[in-house]
């Protein structure tokens, strides 16, 4: 079964808890904190394994979660840091945030890979807030949650050319004409419903892989027929192959179908339009074929269109090896394979990262007696405070004052005992502190 697109969610591991401890040796008078940071949970990171042709292990498998950090150790050791989750995918993916519908990747080449959860950092231990002052603070941080999101994986088929066309033009007989490949065969339409690709060898040493794609209709653009399902494998290809019926089966008009096969692709990506294309008239054999190859060259010169059309009949295999010649030396000119839009391809790996926050991003409203303070920073600190030691409870007291929120909720009538929400959490006003 060929599956190219899937949904599934991913989360990098959370960080490891910061420890209190103290050095309790016999020779060590007044020993101090010795209490280690977490480590880091595990990032989630994708990457290419050009042994894979489809995400059909993802129909099973659709949560990817990575381990979280070990806990910090006395003695101020480090937690260890955990290992990452490596998912493989097959080349050609597109990684797609499901939210935003941001593109975070576009990934071809065997071996590239990208983080797309990052884990959560480990949380910091005792011995980091010693001071002068307080030289044996009972303060540790929790360990900071791992990246969590929806992704949606597209694949789309990696080859050097594409054959498009309505249905039963020929597309399949003209793949298993000039390859190994296999694919169904039957004259009714429809028959193709997913890619079928080939390894084509053209004779003089060049060899080209050619893919056989579903065959359109009008409104594909717009998800019609199969659709989006089709169009997305032609953005890849180098080189688009147009297969004609040039015998005009069931009273269609060999023209107008070039020319809604065309205008499809074009509503679909414009920038298709400017992809190598080469016309091919199939079915030469038939007994009205050379009448109708003569009167679709006169409409293309009425038109101003100056495309050079192949004739061909992939049932006898005339015109065949012209054809190839053509298509190699199209397909050497161009090197690389297509990027999608607005993604850069690169060897390295690369890591998707969220635009940082200011931290003093806070918003205060007033619902009855209630003052609720919203803040993303905020409550990402209340994660990571541990509330159990009034050391903990004080430290994160005192980031607030620093952030002006005290001086804010007494301008805006907050009174001591009153109740201040934030995030899940509700905290009494203290006018002491």
């Amino acid at each position: 079964m060929f599956v190219d697109k899937a949904k599934i969610f991913v989360k990098g591991g959370d960080g490891g808890d910061g420890l209190v401890a103290f050095r309790r040796e016999k020779y060590v008078p007044e020993g101090g904190p010795a209490g280690g940071d977490g480590g880091n949970g595990g990032d989630v990171v994708f990457r290419v394994d050009e042994g894979l042709r489809t995400l059909m292990d993802f129909r099973y498998q659709k949560h990817f979660k990575a381990d979280r950090g070990e806990k910090g150790r006395n003695k101020s050791m480090h937690g260890a840091n955990a290992e990452d989750m490596v998912v493989r995918i097959p080349p050609g993916t597109t990684i797609i945030d499901d939210d935003s519908q941001e593109v975070i990747a576009d990934l071809t080449r065997h071996g590239q890979e990208v983080v797309v959860a990052k884990g959560g950092r480990g949380g910091r231990g005792n011995t980091r807030f010693a001071t002068a002052r307080v030289t044996a603070p009972e303060i540790a941080e929790n360990g900071e949650e791992g990246v969590e999101r929806w992704v949606v994986l597209e694949m789309k088929v990696m080859a050097d050319v594409g054959l498009v066309g309505f249905p039963s033009v020929g597309k399949s007989t003209l793949l298993s004409v000039v390859s190994a490949a296999k694919p169904k065969i039957a004259a009714y339409h429809f028959t193709t419903l997913t890619p079928n690709l080939g390894v084509v060898d053209v004779g003089d040493g060049r060899s080209f892989v050619m893919a056989d794609l579903p065959g359109l209709i009008e409104g594909a653009h717009e998800g019609v027929g199969l659709g989006h399902e089709f169009l997305r494998h032609v953005e890849r290809t180098r080189v688009i192959v147009h297969v004609v019926d040039m015998s005009a089966a069931d009273g269609r008009d060999p023209y107008e179908d070039f020319l809604k096969i065309n205008e499809e692709i074009k509503l679909y990506n414009a920038k298709l339009e400017q992809r190598p294309q080469i016309v091919v008239a199939n079915k030469m054999d038939m007994p009205d074929s050379e009448d109708n190859l003569t009167l679709f060259k006169e409409r293309l010169a009425a038109d101003g269109k100056e495309v050079e059309v192949y004739a061909i009949s992939a049932l006898t295999r005339g015109g065949i090896q012209e054809l190839l010649y053509k298509i190699s030396d199209i397909v050497e000119s161009i090197p690389n394979a297509p990027e999608v839009e607005g993604v850069a391809q690169k060897e390295e790996r690369k890591v998707y990262r969220f635009e940082k926050r200011e931290e003093n991003d806070y918003t205060i409203r007033r619902d009855n007696d209630v003052f609720v303070i919203e803040s993303p920073s905020i409550e990402k600190l209340i994660k990571r405070t541990n509330f159990s030691t009034q050391d903990g409870v004080a430290r994160f007291a005192r980031i607030l004052r620093n952030m002006g929120i005290d001086q804010e909720l007494r301008t805006r009538g907050a009174v001591h005992g009153q109740t201040i929400q934030i995030g899940d959490f509700d905290f009494e006003f203290d006018e002491k502190q």
